[in-house]
């Protein structure tokens, strides 16, 4: 591929993207906004970055449920919701696209994390072994 085709315009889908540079997503556990939601430091982070082609976030929890890990972001709660349209607003702005993807962790979930029973398949064991350390206390999966 020659630079000028990786810096040109590209349709994808219905969408037509600046350039076909697309920038990963990052996951940081970061979500110290109120309610796990994104913060006006991260609409400013990705609304900089708009420049890409195509910007994909951290993957977001569709439920309370989904979440597996700490400070992770969700898109489940009207708090939430409206601190992203205040990111993909910031993108949009500068004429941006950006892309949140949903991420269930299903079975890696905990208890102890979450209140909540994970939901996910009952074969196997979750990603980290039998084992998993969380808040400095050894915990057994849940299957």
């Amino acid at each position: 591929m020659t630079m000028s085709k990786a810096f040109g315009p590209y349709r994808l889908g219905g969408r037509l993207l600046a350039n076909r540079l697309v920038m990963a997503p990052t996951p940081r556990s970061r979500a110290y906004g109120p309610g796990q939601s994104p913060t006006a430091l991260m609409a400013d982070y990705y609304a900089q970055r708009a420049s890409a082609g195509l910007i994909v976030t951290d993957g977001v929890q569709p439920s309370r449920v989904g979440q597996g890990y700490p400070d992770t972001l969700g898109i489940h709660t009207a708090e939430q919701i409206a601190a992203w349209r205040t990111v993909t607003d910031a993108v949009h702005a500068r004429g941006g696209v950006i892309y949140l993807p949903i991420m269930h962790t299903g079975r890696v979930g905990h208890p102890a994390l979450m209140g909540l029973q994970p939901v996910g398949g009952s074969s196997g064991l979750g990603s980290c072994s039998d084992l998993c350390r969380l808040g400095g206390a050894r915990q057994r999966w849940l299957t």
